[in-house]
C-alpha cells in the first residue's frame, strides 16, 4: 500500500494484530496494495520529507499465494457481516435490561421527577 497516502492508516494492537487500510476504503486489496490508478491517492503534507523507523508503520504481511486476493478479503468480510445481526441483537437487548433496571431504581415516585 501507498505509506505516503494521506487516507493510508495503520494501527498495531496490544497482541501485535496490524491493521494497514485505506481510510477511503478504496483499496480492495488492502493491506497488500492500492489500486495503481487510484483517484483517492492524496500525498500526505504534515509529514513530507519526514523519516519513519520501524515503530510507526510494520512491515506488510505476506501475500497469499494465488489470485484469489480480493475472493479471500470478500469471504473475510461475509464472515463479519454474518455475526453482525448477532451482536447487534445482543448489544439492544443489554441496552434494554439496563433501561429497565433504571427505570425500577427510580421507583412509584421517581416517574413524576423531572430530570
Amino acid at each position: 500500500m501507498r505509506q505516503d497516502c494521506k487516507y493510508f492508516e495503520s494501527r498495531t494492537y496490544a497482541n501485535g494484530e496490524t491493521v494497514r487500510k485505506c481510510d477511503l476504503d478504496l483499496a480492495p486489496e488492502a493491506p497488500w496494495r492500492c489500486p495503481a490508478d487510484c483517484a483517492g491517492y492524496a500525498p500526505r503534507m504534515a509529514d513530507v520529507d519526514w523519516q519513519h523507523g520501524t515503530l510507526v508503520t510494520p512491515p506488510t504481511p505476506p501475500e497469499p499465494d494465488g489470485e484469489g486476493i480480493a475472493e479471500l478479503l470478500d469471504e473475510a468480510e461475509d464472515i463479519v457481516n454474518a455475526v453482525g445481526p448477532q451482536v447487534l441483537a445482543e448489544v439492544q437487548a443489554e441496552q434494554a435490561e439496563q433501561a429497565a433496571k433504571a427505570q425500577r431504581r427510580k421507583g412509584f415516585f421517581g416517574r413524576f421527577r423531572r430530570g
